[in-house]
């Protein structure tokens, strides 16, 4: 019985020898699996793969077919050959990862065996999904650049393929913009951090920072492609912004606060400090832009756009004169038109905006107390939705028209508490376990048989790492869990209580989490967290009963 995460559509058990990989193996590469080719010889790595010698025996074969699925593939072993064909490079890519699985874990270390045998076996696959994603929060705690090629190849095992990269926020800047230097230099670094979450007072007093450089930004892009994984890069827009605002105070509302005297936040939460609404600043984010499209092919840039408080906006006589300039409602409709402004502006550059389910909304809590829209609620055209605060976001989106990414932060923000009890790490929000994330339903049950339905692209789990400070807390928050909403995203189709979480959990024990092993990830174990991963005393805010879904 095979031990495949994903699951994959159809497996069948083949007759007759094994399949003997070992140092006389040839692969050979047809017409456009060049690249994977290359990449396969660098995951096996203990295994010399050779030039075909002719004789077309003991070879794997990569091949395409065009009337596969783009991310479909077929893969087929026997006792000479093993084939995989995809419908693009793509697919033959993920059809690589499959082969990875039937061997044995210890293959996937950087010093395997030089030999091994894989049973006979046909395999058809595609996902169900075509946005597959993981988003990384590296403004809170930063991840150096090696991290990142680690958690790429993570996604890629689990044929992940979309990498949401969160670059700048309130307490941190992490990208180089050579037009604005202080970005990095003085944005990038904070003078402390609070340890745990937000409501405890406890302090590592440390400075905080890190940034990627323009090459490293290259390099992650580019190690991604090869994986064919799509970085999709955030700059936050109006809100969570203290950080630039730090490092250039006129960026702020300076007619209501004193920008000078702010650093990059010490705290987590959501911060007051947000852009003004002038000229000077859509000229400044225009100037970021413009260097982060050429570093990111992504067809996608996310602004953020959510949690934006508008108390500075109300204050601020400049925003009032922006506020009737434009003839909107009021300063809380700001928001959309700083959406509006560079949904268009990207669209110029033949790209499309992406933002939290926020830019949905135009709101003026100050001057509409019940909280209903106020204003023009126009978001830009071909906008992507990540709807992240439930289901309703993404049930309006989509059935205004726009594509949907659904991440309900009551379902897959990998940041909340695995399991009750005191030995939970700093337990935040409410109880998500790995049976929790594989019965997670991207589809909302009001869409499903609409034709809004295909405008839900894909889903995505979340990680924001205020309490995740070093790569073994950030390990232990996201696995295993992520390989179950792996397989949500890849091959779900039964409805959620249809799902056999029995077979998922024998498929992780018989083979999944000696992959993880042999992968170097301090996942949290199925008996609870081991000794080292406990932080007794780190406070955390745990919310109780099963959370609300909207």
């Amino acid at each position: 019985m095979h031990d495949l995460i994903p699951a994959p559509r159809l497996v069948q058990e083949g007759e007759g020898e094994d399949f003997v990989l070992d140092g006389r193996t040839a692969l050979r590469a047809g017409d456009g699996t060049e690249e994977v080719a290359r990449q396969l010889r660098r995951e096996l790595p203990a295994l010399p793969l050779l030039p075909p010698d002719g004789n077309e025996r003991n070879e794997i074969v990569l091949a395409l077919d065009p009337a596969l699925g783009e991310e479909a593939y077929r893969l087929t072993v026997g006792a000479g050959r093993i084939g995989i064909t995809g419908g693009s490079a793509a697919g033959t890519y993920w059809g690589v990862q499959t082969l990875r699985q039937l061997l044995p874990p210890a293959l996937l270390r950087r010093a395997g065996a030089s030999e091994t045998r894989v049973r006979p076996v046909r395999v058809e696959d595609e996902p169900r999904f075509s946005w597959r994603g993981f988003m990384l929060d590296v403004s809170r705690h930063f991840t150096p650049k090696d991290g990142v090629l680690r958690t790429l190849d993570l996604l890629a095992a689990h044929k992940l393929n979309v990498f949401h990269f969160h670059l700048t926020d309130d307490q941190g800047w992490r990208i180089e913009i050579r037009r604005h230097p202080r970005l990095t230099t003085v944005g990038a670094t904070r003078p402390r951090s609070r340890v745990g979450h937000r409501d405890g007072e406890m302090w590592d007093e440390q400075p905080h920072g890190g940034f990627y450089t323009q090459d490293d930004i290259r390099e992650i892009v580019a190690y991604a492609a090869d994986r064919h994984i799509t970085v999709v890069p955030e700059i936050d827009i109006p809100g969570h912004s203290q950080a630039a605002i730090a490092a250039y105070p006129f960026l702020g509302n300076a007619d209501v606060i004193d920008t000078e005297s702010l650093t990059p936040w010490t705290e987590w939460g959501v911060n007051p400090n947000v852009l003004a609404p002038t000229d000077a600043v859509l000229r400044f984010y225009e100037d970021v832009l413009e260097e982060v499209l050429e570093l990111f092919p992504s067809p996608y840039v996310h602004v953020g756009g959510d949690e934006c408080p508008t108390g500075q906006w109300s204050a601020s006589a400049t925003a009032r004169e922006r506020v009737a300039k434009e003839g909107l409602a009021g300063p809380g409709d700001l928001q959309a038109w700083f959406n509006r402004h560079f949904g268009r502006w990207l669209a110029a550059r033949g790209r499309r905006l992406a933002g939290w389910d926020e830019i949905l909304e135009s709101r003026d809590p100050r001057e509409s107390p019940s909280g209903e829209p106020t204003g023009d609620r126009e978001i830009p055209e071909g906008a992507l939705i990540c709807s992240w605060r439930g289901y309703s976001g993404g049930v309006a989106a989509a059935e205004a028209g726009h594509d949907v990414v659904m991440c309900p932060e009551q379902q897959v923000y990998l940041n909340f508490r695995q399991a009750e009890g005191e030995d939970e790490p700093a337990p935040v929000g409410y109880v998500r376990t790995l049976r929790d994330v594989y019965r997670f339903e991207p589809l909302p049950p009001r869409l499903a048989g609409t034709p809004a339905a295909r405008h839900v692209v894909g889903t995505q789990a979340n990680m924001w790492t205020e309490c995740a400070d070093t790569r073994q807390r950030l390990d232990y928050q996201v696995f295993p869990r992520l390989s179950a909403f792996a397989e949500v995203a890849w091959s779900a189709l039964a409805a959620p209580d249809e799902r056999d979480f029995a077979d998922f959990e024998r498929r992780m024990a018989d083979a999944h989490y000696a992959r993880l092993d042999a992968l170097g990830v301090n996942y949290r174990p199925p008996s609870g967290p081991s000794p080292w991963q406990r932080r007794p005393g780190v406070p955390g805010r745990p919310l109780e009963g099963p959370p609300p879904i909207v």
